[in-house]
């Protein structure tokens, strides 16, 4: 079975239709759920065991109501601005939580951030609101990477018997994620500006 794409079928264009109530954006918000669940058990309980049983569920979710969206028809146009959002959330929050708990370094932050920053800056200034540029395969697979290395890194604090071998495993694919995020960040800043460009066209021709 294909992880990127996975439940779409050939031949059959998606549609994202007028829906509120469906499974996948159920499980969007479970993934927003997920968040502060994470924070308290890290922070508060250093329950770092179960919170990596969170992270796990809310990776896991994030490819589950893709496949249910595209599997049975039920993409939707609030799910298609929901997702983005929850994933970005996700990483972000729970970046600031290991690093306030110690777990890794500020860096790691600022390089989740800074791209984002930017693309928030110039969306907001062409758009004011969602740009609708559909997510492209550079930023699935940087999503992927980023929400399994930070349960490994998270495992890598517990006391497995190969903490080490963790830790640089977890580096290892938080590496690779990285450099997606910045990819993926550099292609979404030029899709944003030529669609602002194109917009910012239009509405003169037409005033």
């Amino acid at each position: 079975m294909k992880f990127i794409g996975a439940g779409s079928r050939p031949g059959r264009p998606q549609v994202d239709h007028d829906l509120v109530f469906t499974i996948p954006n159920l499980l969007t918000v479970v993934r927003f759920m997920g968040v502060p669940l994470f924070i308290w058990l890290v922070l508060g309980q250093k329950e770092y065991g179960a919170a990596v049983v969170v992270l796990a569920v809310m990776a896991s979710t994030d490819w589950v109501d893709g496949y249910i969206a595209r599997r049975f028809d039920q993409t939707s146009k609030l799910g298609r601005v929901l997702d983005p959002i929850a994933d970005r959330l996700a990483l972000i929050a729970v970046a600031v939580t290991l690093v306030i708990a110690g777990v890794v370094h500020w860096l790691y932050l600022a390089a989740l951030v800074i791209p984002d920053a930017v693309l928030l800056t110039m969306t907001l200034f062409f758009f004011r609101g969602h740009p609708d540029l559909p997510v492209s395969v550079v930023g699935k697979v940087r999503t992927g990477l980023l929400l399994l290395g930070t349960p490994l890194l998270v495992l890598s604090r517990l006391d497995t018997g190969f903490p080490t071998e963790l830790f640089v495993a977890a580096w290892i694919v938080l590496g690779l994620g990285l450099v997606g995020h910045w990819i993926a960040a550099y292609n979404y800043f030029w899709a944003i500006l030529r669609k602002g460009r194109m917009q910012a066209h239009h509405d003169d021709g037409a005033a």
